[in-house]
């Protein structure tokens, strides 16, 4: 990687409107083409970490605070978003040194970190420590808690302070679109 890049971190509503759409269009890059809406507002309302080139945009991964419920009991979780790196500079350690930087943030202010991993980004995240969530899933939403089978294995977290039993019972609130 470039010894230039440098990584600058700032909450959403320090990043002026034309930035934000310079992320917005990095993560339709990033995810090639797959990345909705409700992606980008998952991404929006917590702390941003951007990987900079001179004036190019490499990378971004966000930090949004979420209470997850782990066996009914409250924990304050970091939860990561939009971690993407531009197609033709990934591979190179930027999305390595945009996770170096969220693990430090949720080390300072988190009990756990937590994300849903897409199958190219498992391994990633797992060689970095992050151990799948083993036990069902569940989002309390308008209609109640409802399993989340299908997000079974693709949630992982990152321990920090909350002593765990990875098989119990994982939930988080409800939100559009995915709600992990």
């Amino acid at each position: 990687m470039s010894a230039d890049v440098r990584l600058v971190v700032t909450p959403t509503s320090a990043i002026v409107a034309a930035y934000l759409d310079v992320v917005r269009a990095l993560m339709d890059d990033a995810f090639e083409g797959d990345f909705s809406a409700e992606d980008w507002r998952h991404a929006l309302g917590g702390t941003h970490v951007l990987a900079w080139d001179g004036g190019d945009l490499l990378g971004h991964a966000s930090l949004i605070a979420r209470q997850l419920l782990i066996d009914r009991r409250p924990i304050r979780a970091g939860y990561v978003e939009a971690v993407g790196v531009r197609t033709d500079r990934q591979r190179q350690g930027i999305g390595a040194r945009l996770m170096d930087e969220i693990e430090r943030l949720i080390r300072e202010s988190y009990e756990l970190g937590a994300l849903g991993a897409s199958d190219a980004g498992f391994e990633f995240y797992r060689v970095r420590g992050w151990q799948p969530w083993l036990g069902p899933t569940y989002a309390d939403g308008p209609a109640g808690v409802v399993r989340t089978e299908d997000d079974d294995g693709a949630i992982l977290v990152l321990p920090v302070r909350a002593r765990l039993d990875l098989t119990g019972t994982l939930a988080c609130g409800w939100r559009e679109g995915d709600v992990w």
